[in-house]
């Protein structure tokens, strides 16, 4: 018999709330079973528990976690500095997670954490929804099976409004690094990065508390390069005030024989240009789109939303605590996405490239700072 899985939810009202619905999705699910929400404020939770039906509601959720047998735990507040101690406290009860990103604030947040759910064999899905997408699926068969040549480097920008810079580097920019790894086959093991505020370099004046809980945060323009295996380099930036419309927010992959660019999403089409110049104008070859289904071929499926991202993440999970295996963005993958991210503090911080894994496990910029 399939089991059904219990589910409590953790939201914050005010702060982070509930994600992009990731509460909803769950409710999605015939193999889930929503038994509690936690949250508190009196309002959030009362419509919370209206949302996902659940029987019972908390405002702690710590008393939550204690007094209900739960399967896995649905973290969803965005606001990032809330995150350690909510994982923490599911991986002490036992609970698998799937949660909205990005994961912890440091290393030094995400090494506990990865340590609390390694000790108790527990798994963690996390919203980067284009790592369960099918899109990217097919774009890695294409590149595996030639269709662009040797993948030569990787090039991704944020969105660049008014979060452009730091800001966009954690929110937008750990989807970018997610693709990058799924790419690139594993994880970056060097980075050269500059951080500038208003046209100069970031100095210690220029740091200051992150909105959504982000921690220290600064610069309004930040260029980053990565080195992986295989000879790819890959490359992040984001400038404030500059993103295009439409949004330039995504990832081009560069090959000796061609170009895909993906967007950031679930289910979100990619785009193939055959051509070694990577440049229509030059042979007059066109851009080709890429489904689920292949080069050219309609999408098959409906649930292209970030609700059906959610599905198919909480899916792996579920799959994943079933079959014994990683997700398909684990614990630990979460956290390289975090070290990209306060790579390009550190490398700022000491004028030079840096060996990853990094050997700063706290915020570089609260180095830079003193």
């Amino acid at each position: 018999m399939t089991k059904t899985y219990r589910v409590g939810i953790i939201g914050s009202t005010g702060r982070g709330d509930y994600g992009h619905g990731v509460d909803a999705a769950f409710t999605k699910l015939p193999n889930v079973e929503v038994v509690a929400v936690a949250d508190p404020h009196d309002g959030g939770r009362a419509a919370a528990q209206k949302r996902t039906a659940a029987p019972i509601a908390y405002a702690d959720y710590r008393q939550m976690l204690n007094q209900e047998e739960l399967d896995i735990v649905g973290l969803c507040p965005r606001w990032i500095d809330q995150h350690h101690e909510m994982l923490l406290a599911a991986a002490e009860a036992g609970c698998h997670v799937y949660m909205e990103k990005p994961f912890c604030r440091t290393l030094t947040e995400g090494d506990e954490v990865v340590r609390a759910m390694e000790m108790r064999h527990l798994k963690l899905g996390i919203a980067h929804v284009t790592q369960y997408s099918p899109v990217l699926d097919t774009v890695l068969s294409l590149i595996q099976h030639g269709e662009i040549g040797d993948v030569l480097e990787l090039r991704g920008r944020g969105k660049e409004d008014r979060r452009g810079g730091g800001e966009d580097l954690w929110v937008l920019g750990s989807h970018v690094f997610g693709m990058m790894r799924s790419i690139a086959g594993g994880n970056a093991h060097s980075c050269m990065a500059t951080a500038t505020s208003k046209g100069h370099p970031v100095g210690a004046g220029d740091v200051f508390d992150g909105p959504e809980g982000i921690g220290l945060l600064a610069g309004d323009h930040v260029q980053a390069r990565y080195a992986f295996s295989k000879g790819i380099y890959g490359h992040f930036a984001s400038k404030r005030g500059v993103g295009g419309s439409p949004t330039r927010f995504g990832l081009q992959i560069m090959g000796a024989r061609g170009i895909i660019e993906m967007q950031s999403g679930y289910l979100k089409p990619a785009f193939i240009l055959r051509d070694s110049s990577w440049s229509p104008g030059r042979t007059g070859k066109s851009w080709e789109t890429i489904t689920s289904a292949g080069i050219g071929k309609p999408e098959p499926r409906t649930d292209g939303t970030y609700e059906g991202g959610h599905i198919a993440a909480i899916t792996d999970l579920i799959d994943s605590v079933e079959q014994e295996r990683q997700t398909k963005c684990s614990a630990e993958d979460s956290r390289s996405i975090v070290e990209m991210i306060a790579a390009v503090f550190e490398s700022h911080r000491v004028g030079g490239p840096i060996d990853l894994p990094l050997q700063t496990r706290n915020n570089p910029l609260a180095l830079l700072r003193q």
